[in-house]
């Protein structure tokens, strides 16, 4: 799947899974359980023990595309290069950082930094950042979106920290392209209740769904 492609079905999905994990078994379930509920993007974080072979195996499992499956927290560009090698279509890092930016687009990867200022949001467009990561949201709110974009409208983001089925409708009218959801949306996991993921999965596509049609009015 081209660089384009897979931009496009983040932006369609409008949500990101982000998969924190004890371990690759329950870190696949949870994907599986989000695909299920309607949510083809997962975001493998690399807290995951072995992470980049529940890539690898989700990559094999799902080679259709069916799922759009990234790695996150990605610190450095060794740990992108990894990622991509094992089969991740993105990256995802919780900060800006330049190396990890210019190898992903050595290889025609999105890559998703983490940013907290309206420096940090230049310096990634000027490096070919397709979709920027707010990040922490719940350190900023909806606001800093729009604050964002009255300078600097071209830029697309996606916050993640703090977004869950109550207020993602906020952040889409905010004018945000998708948006990452941890345990918001995998909390069941930790009872192993993995269908409550997917029916948390089903509601939030339902409220952006909603939001973006609220939007066109």
């Amino acid at each position: 799947m081209d660089k384009q492609t897979v931009i496009k079905k983040i932006k369609d999905a409008g949500i990101v899974a982000v998969v924190r994990a004890e371990n690759g078994d329950m870190a696949r379930r949870i994907s599986d359980a989000c695909l299920e509920g309607g949510v083809p993007a997962v975001e493998m974080t690399f807290t995951v023990p072995g992470a980049h072979k529940v890539i690898e195996e989700l990559a094999s499992v799902y080679k259709n595309g069916e799922m759009i499956l990234g790695a996150g927290t990605v610190l450095d560009a060794e740990t992108a290069r990894i990622a991509i090698l094992s089969g991740a279509q993105y990256i995802v890092s919780p900060y800006f950082d330049e190396a990890t930016v210019r190898l992903c687009n050595r290889y025609a990867v999105p890559c998703m930094p983490g940013v907290m200022t309206i420096k940090d949001v230049v310096a990634a467009l000027e490096l070919g950042v397709d979709i920027i990561k707010l990040f922490p949201g719940d350190a900023f709110g909806p606001g800093m979106v729009k604050a964002i974009k009255g300078p600097i409208p071209q830029a697309n983001i996606m916050p993640t920290g703090g977004v869950d089925v109550n207020n993602v409708a906020d952040w889409i009218k905010a004018g945000v392209v998708a948006v990452g959801a941890g345990s918001s949306l995998t909390a069941g996991a930790k009872t192993g209740d993995f269908k409550a993921i997917t029916e948390m999965g089903k509601q939030f596509v339902e409220n952006i769904k909603n939001a973006r049609a609220a939007l066109k009015k």
